[in-house]
């Protein structure tokens, strides 16, 4: 538990009525730009034209402009891999000039080759498959107009859910003459024919998965990004989160990148160094299907040309719109102020790599869900996340009047809570409920005037060895998930008040404070943050008239069972695939078990529970739940994990899962003294 989270200080939240709430939470309201879609213009221009446009982006101002062979020859000069090529000599006793051929060969692998040719061949192929298959490429005009300065090196932060991903804003900004970016991308891409060497030549530079503790890879990679941002030779672009997200929620962060493009600064070889977050919203995902299959435990296909050529089918098909929200740069400069001291690097020459302190550290990762929370709140909403919610909680079917009258309330509380919705108020309800439901009908169909969720198939209850139960609700979940984003601390709240005895708002905050440190690994928070995360839930029931907050209690109006009810169901299913874990771990026949047995046990088991109807928790299916659950129990030490032989094992504590199980379950009631023994 977070030192901040001490009971006396959660009474920052309101001390006489919602009013007080609401001046002492003063959480602004955004002012959403306008979104433009590239695509109409698109739609009336030649994509020739368009791709052989004159193209003259502005550079960084002072710099001069180089070219990739230049940036590697700076590498290889640099003191810091010269040093880390001497030390590395002296203690595994190979020679220099092993060193230095080998130092050579990860550049080659690794570095971008970015050529205009490349930049126009993918202008023009994007431009005819985008208007193919999508209705709209919407972006915020003033996110691009801010995006323009060019004062300072740009790191671009996009959120990640699709493969599409990696080229879009390269396409933006050719589209507004702007400088195309530097994009990180895994290894995988390399093995594709023809087309790694295109993404090479489009800006594209490749790193391993694992560096495997190889400090020579390390110290040319990180050398190599930070020479791409000492010169301003080009935006550099990476996802925090490392991966796709299958499940449309964000990713924990990794840190390794921004660790590295934040060096430059507190080693003074930068004034400052911006950071844009960047929020990409799918109306329909185009791996929906794919992400589902991965999530039920079938491997990740290799990618590969022939994969690539394959997909060509989804030329037929419509993803509907995407949305593309260019945050305001962040400046590390003015994060950094009176937080972090930059005289430690002063201490030591710049070229020798130095260990990160936990100060730093901590930084690093505040910074890193800083940004990922900006992402959350700059995603767009498609009415058909919140139809998809409501059907979830009413499925098999609903009659389409009652999901259109639920979807509108869901839309008004989804603005309330600052959701950015593109719910067009122009159109009437029932035809944008249709439009989504017409949108998704692989996965939803309407029968006279009933929205049926198609979990049955005319051939057979099997889809490629796979429930096609299972398959239909995971990819609504997914969906579902999408508005777990911005509800996320409403429903801590809701799930509080109903799983704490009374009303005491202490005992709501302890409450709050349990599930908040048990559900971290599925959802961004910021560390030490709980109390603001709670003002923040309490804030918004308050503002929507759902709960009412005295001296010492917090109470629910007359109005407010609707709005809990729903938070509560959208929730639920978490604390039960959590519930369905904890109790699969304790019939756990093996003293110890691996990651990969834990996964077929789990998969084996939970699908067991849903065949005889003990269950109907279908996201406890899914391997992100498994593996966030997995991860959670290890640190709150019901699980014990230590290494044998370059391998993890797993220990179950029993007695202390057993008090999870029953707490998650309301049959032991979450107080100050049962957290502590947790």
């Amino acid at each position: 538990m977070d030192s901040s989270s001490s009971s006396n200080s959660c009474f920052s939240i309101g001390s006489t009525n919602p009013g007080a709430v609401v001046r002492l939470y003063s959480k602004e309201l955004k002012k959403w730009d306008e979104f433009e879609d590239i695509l109409e213009e698109r739609r009336h221009v030649s994509d020739l034209k368009f791709a052989m446009k004159c193209y003259t982006p502005l550079v960084y101002k002072r710099i001069i402009p180089c070219k990739p062979s230049d940036i590697k020859s700076s590498v290889l000069s640099s003191e810091e891999v010269h040093y880390v090529i001497k030390q590395l000599s002296k203690e595994s006793e190979q020679s220099e000039a092993t060193l230095w051929e080998e130092a050579c060969e990860i550049l080659d692998e690794m570095s971008h080759n970015l050529h205009l040719g490349a930049i126009r061949f993918f202008a023009f192929a994007l431009s005819k498959i985008f208007k193919q298959i999508f209705s709209k490429v919407c972006v915020n005009e003033e996110g691009i107009q801010k995006r323009a300065i060019q004062e300072h090196p740009v790191v671009l932060l996009p959120s990640h859910r699709s493969y599409m991903d990696f080229l879009l804003l390269s396409f933006i900004l050719y589209n507004y003459d702007l400088p195309v970016p530097v994009i990180a991308a895994g290894m995988d891409f390399l093995g594709m024919k023809m087309i790694g060497g295109l993404l090479r030549m489009s800006g594209a530079f490749f790193l391993r998965r694992t560096f495997g503790g190889n400090k020579l890879y390390w110290a040319v990679f990180s050398e190599y990004v930070k020479t791409m941002l000492r010169n301003g030779y080009a935006p550099v672009e990476f996802f925090l989160e490392g991966t796709r997200s299958r499940s449309a929620k964000t990713l924990t962060p990794k840190l390794g990148l921004l660790n590295i493009v934040m060096e430059p600064f507190f080693k003074r070889e930068v004034f400052d160094t911006y950071l844009v977050p960047i929020s990409i919203s799918y109306d329909k995902i185009l791996e929906e299907t794919l992400y589902v299959y991965e999530l039920l435990g079938v491997p990740k296909p290799k990618e590969s040309t022939t994969g690539l050529l394959k997909a060509r089918r989804i030329l037929s098909e419509n993803f509907g719109n995407i949305h593309v929200y260019i945050g305001d740069p962040v400046s590390l400069r003015s994060l950094a102020a009176g937080r972090m001291s930059r005289s430690p690097y002063n201490l030591v020459p710049r070229y020798i790599p130095q260990k990160q302190s936990e100060d730093m550290h901590a930084f690093v990762a505040e910074v890193a869900h800083r940004m990922q929370l900006v992402q959350i709140q700059n995603l767009t909403l498609s009415p058909w996340a919140l139809v998809v919610a409501v059907l979830l909680q009413n499925r098999p079917c609903m009659h389409l009047d009652a999901l259109v009258e639920k979807a509108s309330w869901l839309r008004d509380l989804a603005r309330a809570f600052g959701g950015l919705l593109m719910w067009p108020d122009n159109e009437p309800a029932e035809d944008v409920v249709q439009a989504s439901i017409l949108l998704h009908a692989n996965i939803v169909g309407l029968v006279k005037d009933q929205v049926v969720l198609r979990v049955d198939s005319r051939d057979s209850d099997m889809v490629n060895g796979l429930v096609f139960q299972h398959v239909t609700l995971l990819m609504c979940s997914t969906y579902r998930n999408q508005l777990l984003n911005i509800f996320v601390r409403p429903s801590l709240v809701a799930l509080a008040l109903q799983m704490t005895p009374g009303c005491r708002k202490e005992d709501i905050y302890e409450c709050f404070r349990f599930l908040h440190d048990v559900f971290s690994d599925e959802f961004i928070f910021i560390p030490g943050n709980t109390v603001k995360d709670f003002e923040e839930g309490c804030y918004l029931l308050c503002k929507t008239e759902t709960i009412q907050v005295t001296m010492r209690d917090i109470l629910v109006t007359e109005k407010g069972d609707t709005v809990l009810e729903f938070l509560i169901g959208l929730f639920k299913p978490f604390v039960e695939c959590y519930q369905i874990i904890c109790k699969y771990l304790l019939k756990e026949q093996e003293d110890y078990f691996t990651e990969k047995q834990y996964f077929a046990r789990i998969r084996a088991f939970t699908s067991q529970l849903l065949d005889q109807g003990a269950s109907q928790c279908h996201d406890v299916l899914s391997s992100d739940v498994q593996k966030n659950a997995l991860a959670a129990l290890v640190r709150l030490g019901m699980v014990e994990k230590k290494k044998v032989n370059n391998d993890h094992i797993y220990n179950v504590n029993e007695p202390a899962t057993t008090k999870l199980e029953e707490m998650l379950g309301g049959k032991t009631p979450v107080g100050k003294p049962a957290t502590a023994k947790l």
